[in-house]
């Protein structure tokens, strides 16, 4: 009588566990599928292209430097504010005459300064990271103002800017265009910190156990400086990399990539079974709000109604997930 019950009562639990794991695997097939039957040009070569080169690349990257602050307990509103001050910065050092290994630099050292202020605060003051990051989103927004005469873009169209932007964003190696290399090499260097490092360690006990963390010796401070650094170098990477491929600089372009990240960090979530943000999981939350936001443009829909799909979308493949997983246990 004892065996023929538990087989039965463990069999749906075990199911709804396996279920809720690929919950955003079967999202990203659904969406696929739906948008290429919906239309005639998302699966074409040109569209998939793109997709890749113009959304999922940028968007990638911010969101890999925002699994590192997630991972480690905390959050980071001003990755717009890396991201457009580093191509700010970027931008005016390329307009002034310097040379694009100097314009890289520079604006690389803005997001760093982001990163840096964000642990300064955290660190000393002891503020709380999403308080802290949000002052900081804040500040950077004002500076980015009053240094563009109220938000004026910055637009370089002169024959001699072409070289460095074209050096980023319109080679390629080997047939790969430059930026899918970036986002490759960015995410080996990732996913090698945080699942096959001590600092991913260190990472893992802050986010899981941070009153543990601080007894067992870590030096939380150092370990929460290099996790904001990281992200904000991430979003600066992001920054050159837009600008590049524009050629020029629109003030508060970065805040469209805030939600997008921390969405795709939070989808990918699903796939772990500790619910921990992982690389893969936040890449595979990457392609699906990108696939969302392409389709929907094809589909005819505005901006605002790709945010009512991407909210809807958000909702199903976490709400299932976290659902299915909550029943059974």
């Amino acid at each position: 009588m004892s065996a023929e019950t538990t087989t039965p009562s463990r069999m749906p639990r075990m199911t709804l566990e396996a279920f809720s794991n690929v919950a955003v695997l079967l999202a990203f097939a659904a969406v696929v599928i739906f948008f290429t039957l919906a239309t005639d040009t998302f699966m074409t070569g040109e569209n998939l292209f793109n997709l890749v080169s113009n959304k999922i690349v940028l968007l990638a990257i911010v969101a890999l430097g925002m699994t590192i602050v997630i991972g480690a307990g905390g959050i980071d509103l001003s990755v717009g504010v890396a991201i457009d001050l580093s191509s700010m910065c970027f931008i005016m050092l390329i307009a002034a005459g310097y040379t694009g290994f100097i314009g890289i630099a520079g604006g690389l050292a803005a997001a760093f300064g982001v990163g840096l202020l964000n642990a300064l605060l955290i660190n000393k003051l002891k503020i709380n990271p999403f308080l802290a990051t949000l002052g900081v989103l804040f500040i950077g927004k004002s500076v980015q103002q009053l240094s563009t005469q109220g938000g004026v873009p910055i637009y370089l169209t002169r024959a001699e800017f072409a070289a460095p932007f074209d050096a980023i964003a319109r080679s390629a190696l080997l047939g790969v265009p430059t930026p899918v290399i970036v986002l490759l090499v960015a995410i080996v260097v990732v996913w090698l910190a945080l699942h096959r490092s001590v600092f991913g360690r260190y990472v893992s006990a802050l986010g899981a156990t941070p009153e543990v963390a601080w007894y067992s010796g870590i030096r939380v401070p150092l370990v929460l400086t290099a996790v904001f650094v990281s992200c904000s170098l991430l979003s600066g990477v992001t920054g050159i990399l837009l600008s590049s491929t524009v050629r020029s600089y629109v003030p508060l372009a970065g805040d469209a990539f805030l939600l997008d990240a921390i969405g795709a960090t939070f989808i990918g979530t699903a796939l772990s079974a500790e619910r921990r943000p992982s690389v893969i999981g936040t890449l595979l939350g990457v392609a699906l709000l990108a696939v969302m936001r392409n389709g929907l443009l094809l589909m005819g829909f505005n901006f605002f109604w790709q945010q009512v799909g991407i909210g809807i979308l958000v909702f199903l493949v976490l709400g299932l997930s976290f659902g299915l997983r909550k029943r059974s246990e």
